[in-house]
């Protein structure tokens, strides 16, 4: 597991390392937000087909058709229901497996 405070530091341990199965993307980070480090990984080759579940604590209508437009494969919102992540994850990680 890797972590970051803010996107841009995301940004900077995904090229230093291994490509990871699933990126859990905090929406609201300082200096570089969600939207806007999911719109950088996405123009990378690398990153092009890697799953990425938004989180948010900005549940607002609009918000989730808004993570998929950046680049986002699905959504969460906070406070996060674990069974509803748990799920979310089997999903991806089951389709990233088997591509």
């Amino acid at each position: 597991m890797v972590s970051a405070t803010d996107g841009k530091e995301a940004l900077e341990q995904l090229h230093a390392g291994p490509v990871p199965d699933i990126v859990l993307m905090d929406m609201m980070m300082p200096e570089m937000d969600g939207y806007e480090s999911i719109a950088k990984m996405r123009q990378d080759p690398r990153f092009a087909n890697l799953p990425i579940i938004a989180v948010t604590a900005k549940a607002m209508m609009g918000d989730r058709e808004k993570c998929i437009q950046a680049g986002a494969s699905d959504y969460i919102s906070k406070p996060v229901d674990v069974d509803q992540l748990l799920s979310l994850l089997r999903v991806w990680l089951y389709d990233r497996a088997f591509r």
